[in-house]
Order: structure tokens, then sequence, then C-alpha cells
């Protein structure tokens, strides 16, 4: 039995800590704030509860597989969870609207034909055909796998892209999700539909590669599910089986460096003086300055967005047949890009509105909790603690939201505002940054650091690290660190 030192509490240092306890090691999580579960955050006031991070959990196999593997209750016996139909309900620009059923490709296919015209589900389908083949191609290497030393598989894109065919120019590939739009997907709402997808998971459209493609397959293909409770109670679940798995947890204790001795991690230095010996350190979070003894690995490109929240009471009941995930995309996409990914903020940004169905979010039956959530520029290039700023971004969010939900306005009891300067107070993340999934292709841009580093004992897990942020992905984070300590440099993969 070993001694292991965790750092951070988040999902995916949890799920590690949880898979090393039950190997038989001696777990101790040290967590910088006074609670655990990094961004699966919550919000309470006067009865109404909001999720300050994710709103909806894909690819729940992760978690699945976490509570099969560390103790007799499944998943599903310790939250309950929903799969949401419709899947989101679109708002574009020209005034058309189009709700996609969940997990459903008949369905997407045949919403989208009758809301845009016939032949843009055979173009969403064919698209998603080409997506499936990239899932293929990188889940089990991109996702299930340690990375390896040598990424040079991973600079190619696995998206099978058609050839687009320009007059008396040569033809070309599609190498990115805005030309994947423009000249596979072709009609503009369906370009914004993709583009969408890119945003939320803080990516680049112009810049990302078309192996993104795999984020809307991934939904399409294995469904949204809500939490009831909202996404914090996944994190409760997780810290619960943790606690009955005996690992320990030290709060309000920042982690200031990585101890080694004998060319090899050897536990971690405290900022109260403290030292603790531990024959693995497992970094479950986005290392500050000094934290490391090598320098850190840093990804190439701009500065990672955050996320811009409001989240409002309100009176009134929600009405039936509401939708709980609502995109209000922006007028004028690439302008949008230029902003979010320029340090600005946008004009007219796309707003994705969330409405849950769910009893624990409210006080009663007259009254509903709706989040609204925009993709920003972080905290630096944007000074998101300016009060005028803030209020007057929540303005311009609130009234694009008022397209999806009716009334919206004269229903606001309260309005609390979380940007990318509460995410770093309360996260550490640089800039209140949200990292992305990991892709495939640009060269290997789109990857993350690796779960084992240059310094031998010492690992990465969670969303800064392979492969990459969100709740499915840190979980998988946290099952490929706990194999690597477990099985040694045999370890080829979690599954």
């Amino acid at each position: 039995m070993a001694r292991i030192a965790v750092i951070g509490a988040g999902t995916g240092a949890m799920a590690a800590a949880a898979r090393l306890s039950v190997a038989g090691h001696r777990v101790t999580v040290y967590e910088r704030s006074g609670t655990y579960g990094g961004s699966l955050g919550r919000y309470a006031r006067d009865g109404f509860v909001f999720d300050t991070g994710p709103g909806l959990l894909h690819l729940p196999a992760v978690h699945r597989d976490l509570f099969v593997k560390t103790g007799r209750e499944s998943l599903e016996q310790c939250v309950t969870l929903t799969q949401v139909d419709p899947a989101s309900r679109h708002l574009f620009a020209d005034g058309t609207a189009v709700s996609l059923p969940n997990a459903s490709r008949a369905g997407v296919v045949g919403a989208l034909d009758q809301a845009l015209g016939e032949g843009a589900g055979a173009r969403w389908g064919d698209f998603m055909d080409r997506a499936g083949v990239a899932w293929n191609r990188s889940r089990r290497p991109l996702l299930e796998e340690p990375l390896p030393e040598d990424r040079q598989m991973f600079g190619r894109d696995p998206y099978p892209a058609t050839r687009h065919r320009r007059l008396l120019r040569p033809s070309r590939q599609a190498s990115t999700v805005a030309e994947v739009g423009a000249w596979e997907l072709a009609d503009p709402r369906l370009a914004a539909l993709l583009d969408g997808y890119a945003l939320s998971y803080g990516l680049d459209p112009r810049r990302a590669p078309a192996s993104a493609a795999l984020l809307p397959y991934m939904e399409e293909t294995f469904g949204s599910w809500y939490v009831a409770g909202g996404m914090r109670a996944l994190a409760d679940a997780v810290y619960a089986r943790c606690l009955a798995r005996k690992v320990e947890f030290v709060f309000g204790a920042e982690v200031v460096g990585v101890a080694e001795k004998d060319g090899r991690a050897a536990g971690v230095e405290l900022a109260d003086g403290r030292s603790v010996e531990a024959a693995h350190v497992v970094l479950g979070a986005q290392p500050a300055p000094g934290l490391l003894p090598f320098p850190d690995e840093r990804p190439a490109g701009d500065p990672v967005p955050g996320r811009f929240l409001v989240m409002l009471s309100l009176r009134g009941a929600r009405e039936a047949g509401a939708v709980h995930r609502t995109v209000v995309h922006g007028p004028d996409p690439g302008a949008e890009q230029e902003a979010v990914f320029g340090g600005r903020t946008a004009e007219l940004p796309t707003v994705t509105v969330l409405r849950p169905d769910d009893p624990a979010t409210r006080p009663d039956g007259e009254h509903e909790a709706v989040t609204l959530m925009v993709t920003v520029a972080p905290h630096g290039p944007v000074d998101w603690t300016d009060a005028a700023l803030r209020e007057r971004y929540a303005d311009v969010v609130t009234g694009r939201a008022a397209e999806a939900v009716p009334g919206l306005r004269e229903r606001i009891l309260h309005a609390e505002v979380r940007t990318p300067a509460e995410t770093a107070a309360d996260t550490g993340a640089a800039g209140g940054s949200v990292p992305a999934p990991a892709l495939a292709g640009a060269g290997g841009a789109c990857l993350h650091s690796a779960n084992r580093t240059a310094l031998p004992g010492l690992y990465r897990a969670g969303g800064w690290s392979h492969p990459g942020g969100g709740p499915a992905h840190a979980g998988m984070s946290g099952a490929l660190v706990a194999g690597l300590i477990v099985e040694g440099d045999g370890f080829r993969g979690s599954q």
C-alpha cells in the first residue's frame, strides 16, 4: 500500500482517488477551497438552486464505470438520470426554430428537413456519418489510452472531409469546423448549429480542427442527460463514493509545490509550511506558477475562453412544453468568434438557456430557476470585475434569452451574475478559463498535457490534462491515472 497525495478535488481528481483507494492505496486529497467538485458548483438563494458549471451530462458510461469499479451501488442508485427530450431547441437569426430529439438520428434528420427545408436533414445526416468515422478512428487512442510520447498520429485529422470543388481551382478538403459548415453543410443555419457546438466547448470554429465533429456526434449518439438536483448532485455522489472508500479530504489546504527526491515525486508542500510525504502525487488542477518542479506544458494558441452566467429566479410556473435547453444563435457568428477569441465581448452573443423541470431547483411550482450561459473571453483580456460591464452584459444576455422564455424580464425576482473572474477565484483556473476536450488534428494543437509527467511519480488528472475538459473527459483522465499508477508502464488503456 502506497501513500498517494492528490492535488485538487475536482471530478477527475476524485475519480482517480476513488479508484486508487479501491486498489489498496492510502489516498489524501488536498483542496485549496472549502469544498469539492471543481467546476461542478452550485448557487442557491431563497429556494432557487443553480449549477455554476455544466448543466447536462454526456457519456454517462464514464461515470457508470467509475461506480461499478469502486463499490456495490451503481451510478443510477446514487443519482437520478433523465434523458432530456428534445435534446435542444435552436433559434436562428432568421427566425427559424428547430427542436432536435435526443439520441435519434432519424428524428434529427426529419426535424431539420421540416424546419430548414428538404435536404437539410440529409446533409446533416451525411455529416454525422463522417463524424462517426472520426469517432471510431480516434475513440480509443484519444479517449481511452494514455497519451503516448510520440504524438505524431494525433496531428492528423481523423475526420474524412469531402472534396470541395472550386471552378478553375484545385479542390480542397475542409480542415476546420468553419470550413465544414461552409462547404459540407452549405446552409448557414446548419453551419451555425455546428459552430454553436464548438463554441459551447470553448473552441474557435475558425481554428478548431474538423474532428470537432466528434462533439455533436457524441451528444447526438449517446444522448444528453440531466442529473436530478443539478450536476452538483453528481459531484456529491462521487465525493460520497470517495469517503466510502476511505479517501481522506483536507480542505483549505493549498499546495504550493511538489517535492522531489532522488529524481521522482516525493510529496507536496503546503502553503502553511507543512510538508507531506507521498510515493505518488496526482495533480488534479491547473498548476499555479511555481507548483511544478519543471516548466509546465502549456497549450499553444489564444487564451482559453470562460463562461458568463446569469442565474435568474423567476416568478411564474414553467409553461407546458418548455424545452430544457434552448440555444439562441447570434446573428453574426464571425463577429462573435472574433470578439470571444480576440479578448472582447460580443455585441450579440449566442446564449444557451437552461430550464430544468426539476422541483429541487425552485421553491415551489409557481416559480422557475433559469440559467443563461455564454462563452466569453477569459478574465484578463476582459476585466470581468468591472461592475458596469457585468451589469451591461447581463442585460444583453437576458435580452437575447427573452426570445426563448416568454415574459422573461417581467418575471425576474433576482439575477445573480457569475463571470470568469469568479471561476478563477473558485477553481484556481487562470482567467477563469474552461478547458475543452482534446481533439486530434491541427498538428496536435488541441491536445492536453499527458497523464504521466516528466517527473516519475507525478501524474496529471482532470480537465487540464489528457483527454481534456468536461465531466466525461475528466472522469476518463482519472481512470487513466489510476491505471498508470496501479499497473505501471504496461498500462495501455482503461477498457
